[in-house]
Protein backbone atom coordinates (compact mmCIF):
# COMPACT_ATOMS: atom_id res chain seq x y z
CA UNK A 1 0.00 0.00 0.00
CA UNK A 2 1.29 3.50 -0.82
CA UNK A 3 0.91 5.24 2.40
CA UNK A 4 2.94 7.98 1.50
CA UNK A 5 0.17 8.79 -1.31
CA UNK A 6 -2.94 8.75 1.03
CA UNK A 7 -1.00 10.68 3.47
CA UNK A 8 -0.21 13.49 1.00
CA UNK A 9 -4.34 13.35 -0.31
CA UNK A 10 -4.74 14.03 3.60
CA UNK A 11 -2.20 16.93 3.86
CA UNK A 12 -3.54 18.94 0.55
CA UNK A 13 -7.60 18.39 2.13
CA UNK A 14 -6.13 19.82 5.27
CA UNK A 15 -4.07 22.91 3.19
CA UNK A 16 -7.90 23.16 1.50
CA UNK A 17 -9.47 23.77 4.56
CA UNK A 18 -6.47 26.04 5.67
CA UNK A 19 -7.37 27.71 2.41
CA UNK A 20 -11.11 28.12 2.67
CA UNK A 21 -10.38 29.89 5.62
CA UNK A 22 -7.74 32.33 5.00
CA UNK A 23 -10.09 33.15 2.18
CA UNK A 24 -12.87 34.18 4.20
CA UNK A 25 -11.24 36.28 6.48
CA UNK A 26 -9.81 38.25 3.85
CA UNK A 27 -13.31 38.72 2.23
CA UNK A 28 -14.45 40.32 5.68
CA UNK A 29 -10.88 42.85 5.86
CA UNK A 30 -13.61 45.51 5.93
CA UNK A 31 -16.50 44.05 7.94
CA UNK A 32 -17.45 45.76 10.70
CA UNK A 33 -17.17 43.65 13.95
CA UNK A 34 -15.64 40.79 12.16
CA UNK A 35 -13.18 38.78 14.28
CA UNK A 36 -10.48 36.71 12.84
CA UNK A 37 -10.98 32.81 12.32
CA UNK A 38 -8.03 30.40 12.93
CA UNK A 39 -7.19 26.61 12.21
CA UNK A 40 -4.92 24.09 14.10
CA UNK A 41 -2.89 21.40 12.51
CA UNK A 42 -2.12 17.85 13.96
CA UNK A 43 1.40 17.62 14.66
CA UNK A 44 2.02 14.19 15.08
CA UNK A 45 5.54 13.97 16.14
CA UNK A 46 5.23 16.96 18.66
CA UNK A 47 1.90 14.99 19.60
CA UNK A 48 4.33 11.94 20.47
CA UNK A 49 6.84 13.95 22.19
CA UNK A 50 4.50 15.05 24.75
CA UNK A 51 2.65 12.22 25.19
CA UNK A 52 5.47 9.17 25.21
CA UNK A 53 6.19 9.65 29.00
CA UNK A 54 2.96 8.66 29.69
CA UNK A 55 2.96 5.38 27.40
CA UNK A 56 4.11 2.08 28.52
CA UNK A 57 6.68 1.71 25.85
CA UNK A 58 9.88 2.22 26.86
CA UNK A 59 12.36 4.00 24.80
CA UNK A 60 14.67 2.42 22.16
CA UNK A 61 12.71 -0.73 21.91
CA UNK A 62 11.30 -1.92 18.76
CA UNK A 63 7.79 -1.59 20.15
CA UNK A 64 8.25 2.22 20.53
CA UNK A 65 10.05 2.33 16.98
CA UNK A 66 6.98 0.58 15.39
CA UNK A 67 4.44 3.10 17.09
CA UNK A 68 6.99 5.77 16.13
CA UNK A 69 6.79 4.91 12.56
CA UNK A 70 2.71 4.50 12.85
CA UNK A 71 2.69 7.58 14.40
CA UNK A 72 4.52 9.51 11.22
CA UNK A 73 2.58 7.63 8.98
CA UNK A 74 -0.83 9.57 10.26
CA UNK A 75 -1.53 12.29 7.61
CA UNK A 76 -1.91 16.08 9.13
CA UNK A 77 -5.56 17.26 10.10
CA UNK A 78 -7.21 19.74 11.62
CA UNK A 79 -7.64 19.26 15.02
CA UNK A 80 -8.89 22.46 16.78
CA UNK A 81 -10.38 25.74 15.49
CA UNK A 82 -11.12 28.91 17.11
CA UNK A 83 -11.73 32.34 16.37
CA UNK A 84 -9.53 35.34 18.06
CA UNK A 85 -11.33 37.95 19.89
CA UNK A 86 -9.25 40.60 20.03
CA UNK A 87 -10.35 44.27 20.05
CA UNK A 88 -10.11 45.65 16.71
CA UNK A 89 -9.24 49.39 15.68
CA UNK A 90 -11.71 51.85 16.24
CA UNK A 91 -12.77 54.08 13.12
CA UNK A 92 -14.90 57.68 14.17
CA UNK A 93 -17.99 58.21 12.23
CA UNK A 94 -19.84 60.74 13.95
CA UNK A 95 -23.20 59.11 13.49
CA UNK A 96 -24.63 59.35 16.76
CA UNK A 97 -26.04 55.43 16.11
CA UNK A 98 -23.04 54.01 15.39
CA UNK A 99 -21.39 51.99 18.33
CA UNK A 100 -18.39 50.22 19.15
CA UNK A 101 -16.96 47.77 22.47
CA UNK A 102 -13.84 48.85 23.48
CA UNK A 103 -13.10 45.54 25.71
CA UNK A 104 -12.86 42.38 24.08
CA UNK A 105 -15.57 39.67 25.15
CA UNK A 106 -18.28 42.56 25.55
CA UNK A 107 -21.32 42.29 22.48
CA UNK A 108 -24.23 43.70 21.48
CA UNK A 109 -27.72 42.08 21.13
CA UNK A 110 -29.83 41.63 18.53
CA UNK A 111 -33.58 39.55 17.60
CA UNK A 112 -33.41 37.59 14.75
CA UNK A 113 -36.45 35.01 13.62
CA UNK A 114 -34.20 32.44 15.12
CA UNK A 115 -33.49 34.14 17.80
CA UNK A 116 -31.64 36.35 20.00
CA UNK A 117 -27.48 36.64 18.75
CA UNK A 118 -24.31 38.21 20.09
CA UNK A 119 -22.43 40.90 17.60
CA UNK A 120 -20.08 43.43 17.75
CA UNK A 121 -21.21 45.35 14.85
CA UNK A 122 -22.36 48.26 16.01
CA UNK A 123 -23.70 50.06 12.66
CA UNK A 124 -27.05 51.18 13.87
CA UNK A 125 -30.49 52.88 12.52
CA UNK A 126 -33.77 53.54 12.90
CA UNK A 127 -36.80 51.99 11.05
CA UNK A 128 -39.91 53.47 9.68
CA UNK A 129 -41.27 53.13 13.26
CA UNK A 130 -38.32 54.57 15.32
CA UNK A 131 -36.72 51.18 16.42
CA UNK A 132 -33.20 51.15 16.79
CA UNK A 133 -32.32 48.20 14.21
CA UNK A 134 -29.19 46.47 12.65
CA UNK A 135 -28.05 46.17 8.97
CA UNK A 136 -30.11 43.19 8.64
CA UNK A 137 -33.27 44.92 10.03
CA UNK A 138 -33.30 43.16 13.46
CA UNK A 139 -34.06 45.10 16.23
CA UNK A 140 -31.44 46.35 18.91
CA UNK A 141 -31.95 45.02 22.50
CA UNK A 142 -31.99 46.99 25.63
CA UNK A 143 -30.89 46.40 28.81
CA UNK A 144 -34.31 45.29 29.98
CA UNK A 145 -35.25 43.17 26.93
CA UNK A 146 -36.15 40.24 29.16
CA UNK A 147 -38.62 42.16 31.32
CA UNK A 148 -39.65 44.23 29.11
CA UNK A 149 -40.30 42.66 25.88
CA UNK A 150 -39.94 46.00 24.64
CA UNK A 151 -37.09 47.06 21.30
CA UNK A 152 -35.75 50.47 21.59
CA UNK A 153 -37.37 53.27 20.18
CA UNK A 154 -35.93 56.55 19.30
CA UNK A 155 -38.14 59.45 18.84
CA UNK A 156 -38.28 60.76 15.46
CA UNK A 157 -38.77 64.56 16.59
CA UNK A 158 -35.42 63.76 18.63
CA UNK A 159 -32.41 66.27 17.22
CA UNK A 160 -29.93 65.06 19.86
CA UNK A 161 -28.45 60.94 20.66
CA UNK A 162 -25.92 60.71 23.20
CA UNK A 163 -24.87 57.63 24.60
CA UNK A 164 -22.71 57.09 27.87
CA UNK A 165 -19.87 54.81 28.02
CA UNK A 166 -22.63 51.82 29.76
CA UNK A 167 -24.93 52.10 27.05
CA UNK A 168 -26.84 54.69 28.70
CA UNK A 169 -29.25 56.99 25.97
CA UNK A 170 -30.73 60.30 26.05
CA UNK A 171 -32.73 62.37 23.57
CA UNK A 172 -33.08 65.68 23.96
CA UNK A 173 -36.91 66.94 24.31
CA UNK A 174 -39.21 68.39 21.01
CA UNK A 175 -37.97 71.63 20.67
CA UNK A 176 -35.80 71.72 23.41
CA UNK A 177 -32.15 71.12 24.48
CA UNK A 178 -33.06 69.61 27.70
CA UNK A 179 -32.41 66.08 27.97
CA UNK A 180 -34.32 62.73 28.84
CA UNK A 181 -33.10 59.34 29.83
CA UNK A 182 -33.73 56.82 27.46
CA UNK A 183 -33.21 53.12 26.52
CA UNK A 184 -30.09 51.95 27.54
CA UNK A 185 -27.98 49.06 25.17
CA UNK A 186 -28.06 45.87 26.00
CA UNK A 187 -24.11 44.73 26.92
CA UNK A 188 -23.39 41.19 26.91
CA UNK A 189 -20.73 39.28 28.62
CA UNK A 190 -20.63 35.87 27.53
CA UNK A 191 -18.94 33.37 30.55
CA UNK A 192 -16.84 31.70 27.85
CA UNK A 193 -16.10 32.55 24.18
CA UNK A 194 -15.25 29.27 22.91
CA UNK A 195 -18.97 29.29 23.70
CA UNK A 196 -20.10 31.34 20.69
CA UNK A 197 -20.82 29.94 17.87
CA UNK A 198 -20.42 31.88 14.29
CA UNK A 199 -23.74 32.10 12.02
CA UNK A 200 -23.04 34.43 9.51
CA UNK A 201 -24.05 37.67 8.77
CA UNK A 202 -21.48 38.62 11.78
CA UNK A 203 -23.32 36.97 14.39
CA UNK A 204 -23.29 34.59 17.31
CA UNK A 205 -24.93 32.12 18.52
CA UNK A 206 -25.15 31.78 22.50
CA UNK A 207 -27.19 29.32 24.15
CA UNK A 208 -27.06 31.15 27.48
CA UNK A 209 -28.19 34.45 26.19
CA UNK A 210 -32.27 34.07 27.95
CA UNK A 211 -30.08 33.88 31.11
CA UNK A 212 -27.42 36.55 31.02
CA UNK A 213 -28.23 40.08 32.41
CA UNK A 214 -26.35 43.36 30.37
CA UNK A 215 -23.54 44.82 32.20
CA UNK A 216 -24.23 47.70 34.48
CA UNK A 217 -21.24 50.08 34.27
CA UNK A 218 -19.39 48.11 31.25
CA UNK A 219 -17.35 51.56 30.81
CA UNK A 220 -16.73 49.88 27.10
CA UNK A 221 -19.69 51.66 24.66
CA UNK A 222 -18.48 53.90 22.35
CA UNK A 223 -20.86 56.34 20.24
CA UNK A 224 -19.97 58.04 16.79
CA UNK A 225 -17.24 54.62 16.11
CA UNK A 226 -17.41 51.47 14.63
CA UNK A 227 -15.01 48.84 15.13
CA UNK A 228 -13.16 47.56 12.14
CA UNK A 229 -12.30 44.12 11.33
CA UNK A 230 -9.26 42.42 13.81
CA UNK A 231 -7.97 40.64 10.27
CA UNK A 232 -4.35 41.39 9.88
CA UNK A 233 -4.78 41.73 5.59
CA UNK A 234 -0.83 41.37 5.73
CA UNK A 235 -0.72 37.94 7.75
CA UNK A 236 -3.52 36.70 5.79
CA UNK A 237 -1.36 36.97 2.14
CA UNK A 238 1.50 35.40 3.76
CA UNK A 239 -0.29 32.55 4.96
CA UNK A 240 -2.13 32.37 1.58
CA UNK A 241 0.69 31.92 -0.05
CA UNK A 242 2.41 29.48 2.56
CA UNK A 243 -0.57 27.31 1.71
CA UNK A 244 -0.74 27.21 -2.02
CA UNK A 245 2.95 26.21 -2.02
CA UNK A 246 1.82 23.32 0.34
CA UNK A 247 -0.66 22.45 -2.34
CA UNK A 248 1.82 22.53 -4.81
CA UNK A 249 3.64 20.07 -2.62
CA UNK A 250 1.71 17.98 -1.56
CA UNK A 251 0.59 17.75 -5.52
CA UNK A 252 4.38 16.81 -6.51
CA UNK A 253 4.41 14.00 -3.79
CA UNK A 254 1.02 12.55 -4.80
CA UNK A 255 2.29 13.06 -8.42
CA UNK A 256 5.56 11.14 -7.49
CA UNK A 257 3.95 8.22 -5.30
CA UNK A 258 1.32 7.39 -8.29
CA UNK A 259 3.14 8.15 -11.53
CA UNK A 260 6.96 7.71 -10.92
CA UNK A 261 7.21 4.85 -8.60
CA UNK A 262 4.39 2.97 -10.37
CA UNK A 263 6.37 3.55 -13.24
CA UNK A 264 9.76 2.22 -12.15
CA UNK A 265 8.29 -0.65 -10.76
CA UNK A 266 6.81 -1.69 -13.94
CA UNK A 267 9.71 -0.71 -15.85
CA UNK A 268 11.93 -3.11 -13.03
CA UNK A 269 9.27 -5.81 -13.36
CA UNK A 270 8.90 -6.19 -17.05
CA UNK A 271 12.88 -6.33 -17.11
CA UNK A 272 12.89 -9.35 -14.85
CA UNK A 273 10.09 -11.12 -16.65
Amino acid sequence: MQTGYYSAAAGMVTQFNRLNTISNNLANVNTVGFKEDNLIVGDFMRIYKEARDDLSLDNNTKESAQFLNRTMAKAPQIVESFTDHSVGHMQKTNNPLDFALSREGLFFAVKTPQGIRLTRDGSFTKDEEGTLVNKQGYEVLPADYFQTKEFIKINDKASIIETDKNGQMYTNLPSSVKMSQGFKLFVANPDSLAKLQKEGDNLYVYDGIERSVSLKDSGAVLQNFVEKSNVNAVKEMTSLIETNRLVGMYQKVMDTQMNDMNRDAITKIAAKV
